[in-house]
């Protein structure tokens, strides 16, 4: 049975980071989610972070996202949002929407914001990209193998080498994965 992940939207701006994950996804490590208000975040955020970019590349991202995954998008979770305590109310959204999408985990750079003592009694855990991606290295070596080469054959603007998008996910969050990853590719 494959387990299901809320992936927050600061995990789908960083272009490798976002990229290494759907393609852990698309070989069926697990089940990927989010919802339209994470997506309407992502896209301010890629465009804040890329101001010269036209919005038609963010939305065909998006795009390409919901229909690489169609069951991933997550609808009807706005009712359980008010019964919802974080530190950061702006973030109740994720939770609800890991909720009704009945997550096993959500993955997020603000760890701080979902505390495991909030998150605990509805079964769900928070973990940083770089956690679950070790877990993944960990479940499917092979698999993951696979997706960083692929990954770096498939990186056109600018082209990397596996080297460079192990940099990449460095930099986006990831560095002990990046590491672990390296040591096995060589």
């Amino acid at each position: 049975m494959t387990f299901t992940v809320l992936l927050d939207a600061n995990v789908l701006v960083p272009v490798s980071l976002a990229d290494t994950l759907l393609r852990a996804a698309e070989q069926g490590l697990y089940a990927p989610l989010w919802s339209e208000r994470v997506l309407t975040e992502v896209r301010r955020a890629i465009l804040k972070v890329h101001p010269d970019l036209a919005t038609g590349r963010v939305d065909a991202r998006i795009h390409a996202m919901n229909r690489a995954f169609e069951d991933a998008l997550v609808v009807g979770w706005e009712s359980l949002e008010a019964g919802i305590t974080l530190p950061d109310r702006d973030d109740r959204h994720v939770v609800a929407a890991a909720i009704r999408g009945k997550a096993d985990i959500i993955v997020t750079c603000n760890l701080k914001d979902f505390p495991p003592k909030a998150l605990e009694l509805l079964g769900i855990e928070a973990l940083s990209p770089d956690d679950f991606l070790q877990d993944l290295l960990d479940l499917a070596p092979e698999a993951m193998t696979a997706v960083i080469w692929s990954q770096a054959a498939a990186t056109a603007h600018p082209p990397l080498t596996v080297s460079g998008v192990l940099t990449s996910l460095r930099q986006a969050g990831a560095p002990i994965f990046a590491d672990l990853m390296e040591a096995l590719v060589g």
